[in-house]
């Protein structure tokens, strides 16, 4: 259970949620787990196997608080809300900053500064582990990037923060096999980013933990009432979840691709998880799936600091956070959005 952003998040199985007065009461197996007094809630997220009473569901939608739905695996199922919702001014928002050049900029530009120091972060901590020739050229990548954050602050136009962006990416993909242990590193050959289909097992893992993410960002706004759709630093296309990879983009390195590393490293993940096809497609097989999903769940579990709430909570909790952060930007309650950065 945690209460951030004027949101209770409740994801311990089994828990049932019901009104106690003006207070929200949370028990599992008839012990009080904790109470929230119902004044300081703006919504409630449920995850997995949790009930909520008809009393309580009945005053949140009364009082014009959503309660959203979403499996154990963090997939959203859906949202109740009253007859009387902010979300339309919300989607009206987003779709006025979308077609406003000056607000999609600086949102784009902040996006993408989040991913670029987090890439520099995740190369400057493997370089202090490396030796001296990979160290220095793990060093310099991420003095590459400084530069690249220095453009990017002058940066104007979507164009240029795209360019950055694509240099950015291209340097970290330079020095990720840098990133493995040398004992596993001739496993796993890899000499640029590859997709649809990727061409050898890194990019296949790659590839497999940036879908997982990008589901988990598509949850959280729609959670939110975001159109995860409708974007500001990738282009509008039908069917593409174009929000849902502007969200991605600053969980990409310190998540996954940080993940994959470990994975391969700790040998976690081996040649024999991956199945090669004609054509030149690699994928990972149903045990591999199976492992990196345990990992990328577990991986969700673990307590990590955020910058702005000054408080521990579980990074799987971070993109409904950052949703609801970008959702308080657009209307207007933040000045500007601020991306998750890791230390």
């Amino acid at each position: 259970m945690n209460t951030l952003l004027n949101t209770l998040y409740v994801t311990t199985e089994g828990s049932y949620l019901h009104l106690d007065n003006e207070t929200v009461r949370i028990e599992k197996d008839r012990q009080t787990m904790g109470r929230v007094p119902l004044h300081h809630l703006g919504s409630i997220v449920l995850f997995g196997n949790v009930l909520i009473s008809p009393q309580l569901l009945a005053k949140c939608a009364k009082e014009g608080r959503s309660v959203a739905y979403f499996d154990a695996n963090g997939r959203f199922g859906c949202r109740m809300e009253g007859p009387v919702s902010g979300n339309v001014l919300l989607r009206e928002a987003q779709c006025d900053a979308s077609r406003t050049p000056a607000v999609s900029t600086k949102l784009a530009r902040n996006i993408v500064a989040g991913k670029l120091r987090n890439t520099r972060t995740l190369q400057r901590r493997i370089a202090r582990e490396r030796e001296n020739e990979k160290k220095d050229r793990l060093n310099e990548a991420a003095d590459h990037i400084s530069a690249l954050l220095r453009r990017l602050e002058r940066a104007e136009e979507i164009d240029e923060i795209l360019g950055i962006e694509g240099e950015g990416a291209r340097t970290h993909f330079g020095v990720l096999p840098l990133m493995l242990k040398p004992a596993v590193r001739e496993n796993f050959a890899f000499s640029k980013r590859s997709r649809r289909p990727p061409t050898d097992r890194l990019n296949a893992l790659l590839s497999f933990l940036y879908t997982l993410l990008t589901h988990d960002a598509v949850s959280a706004l729609e959670g939110v009432g975001l159109d995860p759709r409708e974007g500001f630093l990738h282009a509008l296309r039908p069917g593409r979840p174009a929000l849902g990879l502007d969200l991605v983009e600053e969980f990409r390195v310190m998540f996954a691709d940080r993940l994959a590393l470990a994975l391969i490293n700790r040998k976690q993940i081996t040649p024999k998880d991956f199945q090669e096809f004609p054509g030149g497609a690699v994928l990972l097989d149903d045990n591999g799936r199976k492992t990196v999903l345990a990992a990328f769940q577990s991986r969700k579990s673990e307590m990590i600091s955020h910058p702005l709430l000054k408080q521990k909570v579980p990074l799987g909790l971070l993109m409904h956070i950052q949703a609801r952060l970008l959702a308080r930007t657009l209307r207007g309650d933040m000045d500007e959005y601020l991306p998750m950065i890791f230390h």
